[in-house]
């Protein structure tokens, strides 16, 4: 038998067989435990899960983060692009915020409010109930935009170019196993596929870039990784995609990357992802009943570190991986085959590594773990959909209806997220690539939630109405912009008419600018209304105000590794920017 085969062979078939059912039974293992010793699960069980390991509660965060959009539209821009999407991946030192700052806010919030909070109930809390519905809204719009689409598009590309399939039938059918999995598995479904999946996925990724480093080095991956770096410092015109900062107005990439601008516009993403998106914010809120503050303080923050030190790989599980993808094409005889020019291609760079590097067997392991992680980043999106309708807009209008009512309601919502999401795909495919898009559209939608979140909670002079008028004004412009985009093809068409020669400005500017001033605009304008607006309740100024006894609990529930650990993070951010400066 030939192990090195260019081609998903009956031995990868029968490997890929054997994982899913191994797979499929622990999870039911777990699930069955699970219920067993909560002598009956609830709504709140299924949709937030329960009180996990840091270490577990790490693999979820990271798993959580990690989807199609990487194992295609990071690997791809990396063949295309390099390092310069880099910014919005090498973010551990943001899920620190997380874990350090936000995590006594949220639990704060937890027990004044006598529940696991969800992102809009903080709003509704610090500012109108008006505020929290809408974060709702905009948090299903963006799932529908950026998540759902993404994921399925992505998915079935990378199953066209390593299993041979229709793209269709790749994308719809990763629709349908994780609803399967969702709808059966709930929130410790996902919790415990993610911490199967992450190790494979970890040592399979590797494998890839090491693999792929050899072939390219003739035998050697020292000298692999300098012909990768000398390949790419002569990609585009010369100027090369093996630096973080493009500061040069003639460097092709400087439209696209201005200067030193791109990492503000990376950070103002981050945070709003990293530290208020429903979907990673879940990941901490889990704890056992009559746990103290201090115990899920201590497990939620570990549980952050843990993910800042995870977040530090996709750069070279992924990206890497595509820059490598983009030098074997030059290669003779490597069987890759791309043109940069070609989105396409670029975007199946990873799929292309799999299957042409990895040896008969490891294919099949490797599929396993990229199926999980498909599988477990659509079903967390699917999970905090049910959470965010059931909870924020359902049980409040129907209250006292039964727990199996209320899950049912959540499963529907998500369907008809998964609907929207698959009917935006044509939109999305014409827009450019894939993972430029992706942070295009959060570019979009995340200023008014650093700024909204931020004053929130920093500032006791912001007004309820100005946060309802922040978020709600912030995220109407963001789509108004997205809308030109679609209209004007990024600001690339000519357009006619008055109308479109007095407003280039708004719609010609670069993205990341445009982000940068659109946060500017809103902070701004939450100042200016809360002038003019009755104050917040004492109530309200109480919920964000730590008291003495809090402030002790907080201070005990992390230790000196807890620093150190956490500096560990930092530190290997900013080498990564020194070597790719």
């Amino acid at each position: 038998m030939n192990w090195n085969t260019n081609e998903f062979i009956w031995l990868d078939w029968l490997v890929l067989a054997i994982g899913v059912i191994a797979i499929v039974w622990a999870i039911y293992r777990a699930i069955k435990k699970d219920k067993e010793k909560m002598k009956g699960a609830d709504s709140q069980d299924y949709l937030f899960g329960k009180g996990e390991p840091w270490y577990v509660i790490g693999a979820a965060i990271f798993a959580a983060n990690i989807g199609s959009e990487h194992l295609v539209g990071l690997a791809g821009t990396g063949a295309k692009d390099g390092v310069g999407m880099a910014h919005w991946e090498m973010q551990g030192w943001m899920i620190l915020i997380l874990g350090w700052l936000f995590v006594p806010f949220y639990q704060l919030l937890n027990n004044k409010m006598g529940k696991i909070i969800t992102m809009p109930d903080f709003l509704k809390f610090r500012y109108t109930p008006r505020t929290g519905s809408w974060l709702s809204i905009i948090t299903l719009i963006a799932y529908v935009l950026t998540k759902v689409s993404v994921t399925a598009f992505t998915g079935g590309i990378f199953f066209e170019y390593l299993l041979g399939l229709p793209f269709w039938y790749g994308a719809i059918g990763l629709i349908a196993i994780t609803a399967v999995f969702t709808v059966f598995g709930g929130m410790k479904g996902v919790m415990t596929l993610s911490a199967i999946q992450t190790p494979i996925l970890i040592i399979g990724s590797f494998l890839v870039l090491f693999l792929g480093l050899h072939m390219l080095g003739d035998g050697s991956i020292t000298h692999g990784w300098e012909e990768m770096m000398a390949v790419c410092n002569a990609a585009h015109d010369g100027f090369g995609t093996t630096h973080m900062f493009h500061t040069d107005p003639q460097d092709p990439m400087y439209p696209q990357f201005p200067g030193y601008v791109v990492f503000l516009g990376a950070s103002i993403i981050g945070f709003w992802y990293w530290c208020t998106d429903q979907h990673i914010v879940q990941r901490v809120l889990g704890q056992q009943k009559g746990e103290s503050n201090e115990v899920v303080m201590k497990r939620a923050r570990r549980g952050t570190i843990a993910a800042g030190y995870f977040k530090l790989l996709p750069v070279f599980m992924f990206l890497i991986p595509g820059m490598v993808a983009y030098a074997l094409a030059q290669k003779e005889g490597s069987g890759i085959v791309m043109d940069i020019t070609n989105t396409h291609d670029t975007d199946g760079a990873f799929a292309m590594m799999v299957k042409n590097i990895l040896p008969a067997g490891v294919k099949g392991i490797v599929t396993i773990g990229f199926i999980c992680a498909l599988v477990a980043s659509l079903a967390a999106f699917f999970n905090s959909c049910a959470t965010l309708f059931t909870e924020d807009f359902y049980k409040p209008m129907k209250k006292g209806m039964s727990e199996s009512h209320y899950v049912l309601v959540g499963r529907v919502a998500t369907v008809v997220v998964v609907i929207l999401g698959l009917a935006w795909m044509p939109v999305m495919m014409n827009m450019g690539n894939l993972y430029s898009y992706l942070q295009d559209i959060q570019s979009l939608i995340a200023p008014a939630m650093v700024a909204v979140f931020t004053l929130g909670i920093f500032s006791k002079r912001i007004t309820p109405k100005a946060g309802e008028w922040g978020l709600i004004g912030g995220f109407l412009i963001g789509m108004v912009r997205l809308l030109t985009n679609v209209v004007t093809q990024k600001g690339e068409a000519d357009m006619q008419g008055a109308f479109w020669e007095n407003t280039t400005w708004f719609w010609q500017t670069n993205w990341l600018i445009f982000e940068v001033w659109l946060l500017v605009f809103i902070v701004v304008m939450m100042y200016v209304i809360s002038m003019f607006t009755p104050k917040p309740t004492a109530e309200q100024i109480e919920a964000i105000t730590f008291t003495g006894d809090y402030k002790k609990e907080i201070r005990s529930s992390w230790n000196v590794w807890d620093v150190v650990a956490t500096l560990g993070v930092i530190a290997l951010c900013a080498a990564f920017y020194i070597y790719f400066w």
